[in-house]
């Protein structure tokens, strides 16, 4: 006894009604033909999607899959199977399908055909297991991150421990510098004194009050210039007190002091511009002092040394210039730095290298700063730059 069975529907009949998504492709991805589940999927006409690249379609994420992973794999083995995909619905949101497809070859051409299945619901598993494997390697980060920034501040510790230690040392070293070394200039400056105390002044004793006068002045500079840098060394910085300050006033009376300490100097100010700046008069004092020594030191004096003060209503400048010859490019990286100094020549006038590392400090507790230009035509100008506010 026979059975016979309904006829099927044709095959247009069953790509048109199939209960999940199929698509024609060209090997390019040209979509020649869409069933009406998957345009429904993706909110879009069946026409719209004619002529359009399937890989249009997905999202930045699949575009790039699709080019590095599934594409190829349709080339060399001819389907794929259980692909996952973010397409984008027409009203942007994304909808995630399993994709399997062959390529078939016909006598008109290659095609794909593609199936496309949702998964709504095994997506939404996947994103929450996705959602607390990603929670639980954030923890996993924020440990490490919280054991290595740890570590880095044990490191850190160490380190300013060591520093503090080298510092402390430093300082120490400049005290005994001071006690030492000064000792010998102080004590004669005192016997010089007490002599000239026990009897009346004679030419020969007037003599000796000049050099008491000079070696005392000396004395006094590398003291405060010591003084200074063991400051600046264990990390206080040099103390200013400002107070508003006639700019011009203040470079007047150091020059009419600096002299009488350089008398084989031609001292020489010019002035441009009128106000007050919010200054420490005695440290800008000390800037011009350490500049004017540096300048008697190294540049030739047989041409004067001059000295610009420049104010208007932002910016305070001291600006001396020596002519001579230039300091050397190498010298110059290093020049503010102590200890430091521009040639090898042995002079009264100079300190222990540290005048113009005194003078940066000073300008930085400004809040200013100091460049210097040297060239052999032009000569060394030293330029100081504060600024006039009142803070």
């Amino acid at each position: 006894m026979s059975t016979e069975h309904p006829p099927l529907p044709d095959s247009d009949a069953l790509f048109e009604g199939a209960p999940c998504g199929l698509i024609v492709t060209t090997e390019d991805g040209t979509i020649l033909r869409a069933n009406p589940i998957f345009c429904t999927w993706i909110g879009r006409r069946q026409h719209a999607l004619l002529g359009l690249r399937f890989q249009t379609l997905l999202t930045m994420g699949g575009r790039i899959f699709h080019q590095t992973h599934w594409a190829p794999l349709m080339q060399m083995q001819g389907s794929v199977a259980e692909v996952k995909l973010d397409l984008i619905h027409h009203d942007g949101h994304t909808v995630t399908m399993l994709l399997n497809g062959v390529r078939r070859e016909h006598a008109n051409g290659v095609f794909y055909e593609l199936a496309l299945f949702g998964t709504t619901d095994r997506d939404r598993y996947e994103r929450e297991l996705l959602s607390a494997r990603k929670h639980a390697e954030e923890l996993l980060w924020e440990k490490t991150v919280a054991e290595s920034a740890l570590h880095q501040i044990k490191g850190e510790l160490s380190i300013a421990y060591e520093e503090s230690q080298r510092r402390a040392l430093f300082a120490e070293q400049m005290v005994a510098i001071a006690s030492h070394d000064l000792k010998n200039p102080l004590t004669a400056i005192k016997m010089a004194a007490d002599f000239l105390a026990r009897a009346e002044r004679s030419p020969r004793e007037a003599q000796l009050l000049t050099h008491i006068s000079q070696s005392s002045d000396r004395a006094q500079r590398i003291i405060a210039d010591l003084l200074d840098l063991a400051l600046a060394r264990v990390g206080h910085g040099i103390a200013i007190h400002k107070q508003p300050q006639r700019l011009h006033d203040i470079v007047s009376r150091s020059l009419d002091e600096l002299r009488v300490a350089f008398p084989q100097a031609t001292l020489i100010h010019h002035t441009h511009g009128t106000g007050t700046a919010h200054v420490d008069a005695d440290r800008i004092q000390q800037v011009i002092g350490n500049l004017v020594a540096n300048s008697v030191a190294y540049g030739d004096l047989q041409k004067p040394i001059s000295l610009l003060s420049t104010i208007d209503e932002t910016t305070a400048t001291l600006a001396v210039h020596n002519a001579g010859p230039s300091i050397p490019e190498p010298v110059i990286s290093r020049l503010f730095e102590p200890m430091t100094r521009g040639s090898h020549k042995d002079d009264d006038v100079r300190s222990v290298g540290l005048g113009l590392f005194i003078v940066r400090e000073i300008a930085v507790a400004h809040d200013g700063d100091v460049t210097v230009n040297s060239t052999d035509t032009g000569g060394t100008t030293f330029t100081v730059t504060l600024p006039c506010s009142t803070s």
